[in-house]
Parts: C-alpha cells; structure tokens; sequence
C-alpha cells in the first residue's frame, strides 16, 4: 500500500499487506516481525522482497519496539537494533521503518527530514507522537499519514485506558464511546488531536481497521499470535 498523501516526490512511503510473502499458518504470508515465533528464514525471505519489491536504498532500521516514548535518530550505516518506538533521519537512503498489527504507525515528513512512529495506546498515552514532532529539526510541522490500525468500532479498552489519556487531556474525551461496561476508543481521533495540539494541520490517513479487514491485514487483537506489517519512509537521493 502507498500511501495517499502530496509528499514531494524524492520521499518514498509504505505499508506492506499480509499477502506477498513465504511465512505460514498464523503468519501467512508476508510476516516481517522476527520477534514473533515465525521460521528466521521466512523473515529473511520476506525482508529480502520487501527491499526488492520497493527498491528500497538500503536494509530498513528495524527497532526493538517497547511501546514507549522514545524516538532516536537514525545516521548511514548505523547497526544494531535500537530500542525506540519512534525513528527520523535527515539523510537520504536511510529507510525508517516500524512494525504493527492493530498499533498505529504514523509517518511524518517536512520534504527532507522523516519519522516513522509507533503509535499504539500506550505510546500514545506516554508522549511518543509529541517527542516525534519535538526532538527531529523539522523546518516547518511535518504532515502526517496515519498508517492501519484497529478502527473505532473494534478497539475495546477499560477505564484504565481511558483515564490515562483524560489525565494528558481532558478533550479526549471524544474519543471514548461506552460499550458494555467498557469504552470503544478511537485511535485515529486520539493521534489527530495531539498533532493538531503540536501545530499540525495537514494530516492524511487513517481509515481504516486491522481488526476487521482480514484479508489485507494482521490483527493481534483478533488472531493473538500473527505477523506484522512494515510502515516504512525514506527519501530517495
């Protein structure tokens, strides 16, 4: 999937689909997570064609992922897998990528610096999509594109849930629905609130739903043991 959004033409984007890839039974096809119980050579296979696919400049940074606020800058030939939720480069042919399956990624780009964000519940609640728009030199607010996740209508939370993201926030209320004793929490609505609170204005995505569309999608929620999608962004030389 590319997304739909007028980024200047050197900034490439992405999001892989489950289908395309070698993996099998829960992790059919196309699983790029190798942190999730799939065969390491079908995720290398899977990686392999992500790069030939794409034609991407050089192996995605991948991340150790915690579902925390950290955001870390990513230089040419840096190794190892950083621990971060959030990733930015200012250079070209350096590919940011983050892994999801009912998260949110969020990809942001001024035309020369780019992030790629994830951004499930707790990272959101913990400030990652604000230290995402605060710590990379943009040199104006980035747009956005925020990336499949579980809809609206699927994604079923607790009080504690909602308490956490009232206490940032007393407005994001509206992002919370009553369902059977417990809320239904819109995602998409949370992310564009706090990227209008830091002064973004041109935001894109966000209609769809993991959970419901199983055809195209991983869901952790409906499946608990799946693959995962790449969320990648990079600018071209």
């Amino acid at each position: 999937m590319i997304p739909d959004w007028p980024v200047p033409s050197p900034i490439g984007a992405a999001v892989t689909l489950r289908d395309g890839g070698v993996s099998t039974g829960p992790y059919a096809s196309w699983n790029l997570a190798a942190h999730v119980g799939d065969d390491p050579a079908a995720v290398a296979e899977n990686r392999r064609r992500l790069r030939q696919r794409l034609e991407l400049p050089a192996e995605p940074v991948w991340l150790n992922q915690v579902h925390g606020d950290r955001i870390v800058e990513i230089g040419p030939g840096r190794c190892g897998t950083p621990t971060a939720d959030a990733s930015f480069t200012r250079r070209p042919g350096v590919v940011c990528a983050v892994l999801t399956a009912d998260c949110l990624p969020v990809l942001l780009t001024d035309g020369r610096t780019v992030a790629a964000v994830h951004a499930g519940w707790r990272g959101l609640a913990a400030g990652v999509l604000d230290n995402a728009l605060s710590m990379p030199p943009w040199r104006r607010p980035p747009m956005a594109w925020l990336g499949p996740a579980i809809g609206p209508n699927a994604f079923e939370v607790g009080d504690e849930v909602r308490a956490a993201f009232l206490t940032r926030d007393p407005t994001l209320a509206c992002a919370f629905r009553p369902c059977r004793g417990r809320w239904l929490a819109d995602l998409y609505r949370i992310a564009r609130r706090i990227l209008q609170t830091c002064g973004v204005t041109e935001i894109f995505g966000g209609t769809f739903c993991t959970y419901t569309d199983s055809e195209r999608f991983f869901s952790y929620r409906r499946d608990g043991i799946c693959g995962r999608h790449a969320t990648l962004i990079w600018r071209r030389a």
